[in-house]
């Protein structure tokens, strides 16, 4: 197969792509400000604008005035020209979104998941939140879910989840058949990494780590830019972290067994709360209204898990995450990043959640709005 690096069409897709990432970070534009950004003549620009508007990608959003001429008109990407879906699943509900291509989110909803058939309860809510934001299933160009539990990097497919037996191998191939829609199974908290890393405490950092502290313990793991899963697609799962004084696990298959989990779960912080005499009806609250002494002896606890991760990865930026993290906020983030730096021989910055809304939701849809950019800004000739 012959190959035409320098042709005519391949320029314009080029051309095309960059045009339109530029609306989306910087517009709305006029024609002349998109040529300078570009390095196009204003014809060519011109030709690029009509191009992209006879697709349906772009639209004059505006005027500008210039001077004592003519407004120009101001283009900006059309919402409209595509949408993408993200969904978090946890046992007892569905939360789906429904973003357009600029990202911006039309609809979120959430439903319990009655029927016991994981692609049929899929199925229902992506329906209900599409009815909602009054967009086609057809419109949609990609949609991610994220889950508990390990995906398999290979096939997709949820390898290992306690939390969601239904979830099995064989369930992604019927979901992409339903929905007729490229769909994609991704850990919840490599999710969360996605969102902190766009819209959250990571933005302009591509070395660093979510540690994500709730009802189960997770790590998103971002190098270079790039979310990193591990051959098995196990990377993260720090709650089987074996911690000195805590037994090793005698049952892989109960989480609750793993070391770092018994030593920051809900017991056991709960526990720790009943001894410091913190209030609270859950442990966020204890968390949020813990004393000086019950907030040392977590973010000790927290720091075992963060030193581990520090000397084998050095990440240099470490974000508190989950239900536990958004509790202790800035609080317990300054007093788990002291922990850490007395038996480190770094010190990382260690900060609280920047994501507002669902987090693992917020990364879905990133996930999902990078797949369908790829498509429909790469094949606009």
């Amino acid at each position: 197969m012959s190959r035409s690096p320098g042709t005519p069409r391949l320029l314009r897709r080029l051309n095309d792509r960059t045009a339109l990432e530029l609306l989306l970070e910087d517009g709305p534009l006029t024609r002349a400000e998109l040529g300078e950004r570009t390095g196009l003549s204003k014809v060519t620009a011109g030709q690029l604008l009509a191009r992209l508007e006879e697709r349906g990608l772009v639209r004059v959003a505006g005027e500008r005035a210039m001077g004592r001429g003519p407004h120009a008109a101001l283009y900006a990407v059309n919402p409209s020209s595509a949408y993408v879906a993200g969904l978090e699943v946890l046992p007892d509900s569905l939360t789906v979104g429904v973003a357009d291509i600029t990202g911006q989110i039309v609809v979120e909803v959430t439903v319990n998941p009655a029927d016991g058939d994981p692609v049929k309860a899929v199925h229902s809510a992506v329906q209900r939140a599409c009815a909602s934001a009054r967009v086609s299933l057809s419109q949609l160009r990609a949609f991610v879910i994220g889950t508990r539990g390990v995906v398999d990097p290979g096939s997709g497919d949820v390898r290992f989840s306690c939390d969601l037996p239904a979830w099995h191998v064989g369930v992604l191939a019927s979901l992409r058949q339903t929905l007729g829609v490229p769909v994609i199974i991704e850990n919840d908290v490599n999710l969360v990494a996605l969102a902190e890393h766009r819209y959250g405490a990571a933005v302009g950092h591509d070395d660093f780590v979510v540690i994500w502290a709730g009802v189960g313990q997770g790590l998103g793991v971002m190098l270079g830019g790039r979310l990193h899963r591990g051959i098995t697609g196990t990377a993260g799962e720090i709650g089987w972290l074996p911690v000195p004084g805590e037994p090793l696990p005698a049952d892989v298959s109960q989480p609750t067994s793993g070391s770092f989990q018994r030593l920051v779960g809900h017991p056991a912080l709960s526990g720790l709360a009943t001894a410091h005499g913190v209030l609270g009806s859950t442990v966020p609250d204890q968390v949020r209204n813990g004393c000086d002494g019950y907030l040392d002896e977590v973010a000790a606890r927290l720091a075992v898990g963060a030193a581990a991760v520090t000397v084998v990865l050095d990440p240099g930026l470490i974000v508190l995450s989950g239900d536990i993290g958004r509790a202790g906020g800035e609080r317990l983030a300054a007093k788990v990043e002291e922990a850490v730096a007395r038996v480190c021989p770094t010190r990382p910055e260690v900060v609280t959640t920047g994501v507002a809304g669902n987090p693992v939701l917020r990364g879905a849809l990133v996930a999902a709005l990078e797949q369908a950019r790829d498509q429909v800004f790469s094949d606009t000739v």
